[in-house]
């Protein structure tokens, strides 16, 4: 099949994929995670507010380093007239989350148009949210997977809504771990699987989603961006971890080469994602280089997989989404 979408490796920018796109972007109300900068939801919302979006929600842990790229973009001659907001978000503890979501849905515009799933944390030693789940998937599954459901009503009410979730071909490093997710409370720890099962859960939860609310007009979709060294997802990955996930890919035989990229680069993804009106036809697809991706791994495949994370997820939560 031929994708109608122009772009690759080669010319997958941020800053082009918005241009070619500024009026999809125009009167857009976006929230976005993970705006710390130089990271690639700053870049992502940076490159996006210089097209007239109404209004950017940044949402992150820590306010001060939220409010550093609002400053940012307010500093920015294209982009200084661009109404910011942050929000205060712990995607590490479900009762901080319930309260942002309360303050979201307290905001006095009545919709949300698009949600940029993209905080994420990776690999480091075994860590637990405030309720006990293991970090990457409590943070980078869990933690948005009740932040997205809390504020639908919201989303659903844009006209156009979409709902990106960031992942990695790091997935490729384990499937959903069904009947132990935390691994023994870290006695079976792995950082490396741990991180790949919350970068699946990431495309499986937007394949829920896709299937679940299509019919609602939501459009849903996971990517991966591709590598950035010295972001905020991993400030301590240096040359032995950078070992470690070679040796862990030689043993379940990925001989792919790491793709490096610039900031620019590797958020062309995420402007595809949330404002190309091409990708309509190709709903909870897995994206990256700018485009519809062929890189779906085996991990993420499984028949029945998305609605067993689905179920699993209520559970952890300890509240059901039914739509």
């Amino acid at each position: 099949m031929t994708s109608p979408i122009p772009y690759n490796r080669q010319n997958a920018l941020a800053s082009k994929i918005a241009a070619d796109n500024a009026s999809s972007i125009a009167g857009k109300i976006v929230l976005t995670t993970g705006v710390t900068q130089n990271g690639l939801g700053a870049t992502f919302v940076e490159e996006i507010a210089k097209h007239k979006p109404a209004l950017l929600i940044l949402a992150g842990r820590t306010p001060a380093k939220v409010q550093a790229t609002a400053d940012k973009i307010k500093a920015t001659p294209e982009s200084a007239n661009v109404e910011t907001r942050v929000l205060a978000l712990d995607l590490a503890s479900q009762e901080q989350i319930r309260d942002a979501a309360k303050e979201v849905l307290a905001y006095p515009e009545d919709h949300i148009d698009v949600l940029v799933n993209s905080a994420g944390i990776m690999a480091g030693p075994y860590r637990t949210t405030k309720e006990g789940i293991e970090l990457q998937f409590g943070s980078n599954h869990i933690g948005h997977f009740l932040f997205t459901n809390l504020i639908m009503p919201k989303i659903l009410a844009s006209k156009a809504p979409r709902v990106v979730n960031v992942s990695s071909d790091g997935h490729r490093a384990s499937g959903i771990r069904f009947e132990d997710p935390s691994f023994q409370d870290g006695k079976v720890y792995d950082q490396w699987e741990a991180y790949g099962q919350s970068k699946t859960a990431n495309i499986l939860f937007s394949k829920s989603l896709a299937e679940k609310l299509g019919s609602k007009g939501l459009k849903a979709f996971s990517l991966h961006p591709g590598v950035a060294l010295g972001t905020s997802l991993s400030p301590g990955f240096g040359e032995e971890d950078l070992k470690s996930l070679k040796e862990f890919d030689a043993k379940i035989g990925w001989n792919k080469e790491l793709d490096f990229k610039t900031l620019d680069e590797c958020a062309a993804t995420h402007v595809l994602a949330a404002f190309d009106p091409r990708l309509d036809e190709f709903n909870g697809a897995y994206l990256e280089d700018g485009n519809l991706s062929d890189g779906l791994q085996a991990t993420a495949k499984g028949e029945g997989a998305a609605e067993r994370l689905w179920t699993l997820s209520e559970k952890l939560v300890g509240q059901s989404f039914e739509y």
